[in-house]
């Protein structure tokens, strides 16, 4: 079991003082420090995450939040990390792939060959309209044959010399990319998709699929045995491929001395109308209890197949330290 952390930026975090000032900063024209104070928030996690054996951290995209730009970031932490893994996000169609091709090939040398992709399609028209310059699709299915082309052309650019490509959204015309990544074959890609169409090109293309379960904490048992059961259709899918799966999932963990400790710790967040919606949907796994309750369902969902966890916890660092010293090396059987 790998264990990873949501890179702490503003727009992926629970409400914390020390967050909060920092969008005031953000949103202020020259207010801030000699450093900005959520990429000092962010640095000082990771580096702390990678000194607690954290194996990869994920910078979330979200434009149209008040926030540093995920590429920006996850630049500045590929130099200033020395073991950790550096997974960055993009939307397929904010940028064309040629450019996040290059980008992506830089990170990786710039990290030493630690730099990993993960694409998301994308779910707001807003970001799409106003960054995008309108290149919002209202179709699912050309999203995801968006997608589809946009991870090919990079995969073509980092593996090939002649890279000519001809699709419905994206073309070259001649030749390759000069720059070529530092990790071999390429570094890898990561997806999240619950639709048929999405989970297909996953199966096809990606790395590691990120699987999906419904919101609630109380839907835990639930949760999974769907998680199973997909896992297992998506294994299918990829054979179908001649291709095998990693298989992660995102999930807030809440770590206490007691299962109801952490159970009441849940539902006050859930029922904080600032928090509600996030804490329900990263709620779902069920990753809340003592650390024994805890350990013992990554365990159950290690026997499943998962192996990447991408976690966020409430207070971020608290939470983080007391995940490392009491779930992991029960979680990991030390």
């Amino acid at each position: 079991m790998r264990f990873g952390l949501w890179t702490p930026l503003p727009h992926v975090m629970q409400p914390e003082p020390e967050i909060n000032a920092a969008l005031a900063d953000l949103g202020t024209a020259g207010q801030g420090g000699a450093t900005d104070r959520s990429f000092r928030f962010a640095l000082d996690s990771v580096r702390r995450a990678e000194e607690l054996g954290f194996d990869i951290t994920l910078v979330a995209e979200r434009f149209v939040a008040r926030d540093l730009e995920a590429w920006v970031v996850a630049s500045a932490l590929a130099v200033l990390t020395s073991r950790i893994e550096i997974m960055a996000a993009i939307h397929p169609g904010m940028i064309n792939p040629q450019v996040v091709a290059k980008m992506g090939a830089s990170l990786d040398r710039l990290s030493g060959g630690r730099f990993a992709l993960n694409v998301v399609p994308g779910n707001r028209p807003e970001e799409f309209g106003f960054y995008g310059n309108g290149a919002w699709l209202d179709e699912a299915g050309g999203r995801y044959r968006r997608m589809d082309e946009f991870i090919a052309m990079i995969d073509a650019l980092w593996t090939r010399e002649d890279a000519r490509f001809e699709g419905e959204f994206f073309r070259i015309e001649a030749g390759g990319m000069a720059l070529r990544p530092l990790r071999r074959p390429a570094p890898p890609i990561y997806a999240a998709s619950s639709a048929d169409a999405g989970k297909d090109i996953v199966a096809r293309r990606c790395h590691t699929w990120f699987a999906y379960h419904p919101p609630g904490l109380e839907n835990y048992e639930a949760n999974a045995r769907k998680v199973a059961a997909d896992i297992a259709d998506m294994r299918q899918g990829a054979a179908r491929h001649g291709r095998a799966l990693g298989y992660g999932i995102s999930t807030l963990a809440i770590v206490d001395e007691t299962d109801a400790r952490a159970e009441a710790r849940a539902a006050a967040l859930a029922g904080n109308a600032a928090s509600a919606a996030v804490a329900a949907r990263a709620l779902g796994a069920g990753l809340v209890g003592s650390p024994q309750r805890v350990a013992e369902r990554i365990r159950r969902y290690a026997d499943a197949g998962i192996d990447l966890l991408m976690l966020q916890f409430h207070p971020f660092r608290e939470g983080m330290e007391i995940f490392a010293e009491a779930v992991m090396p029960l979680a990991r059987g030390n």
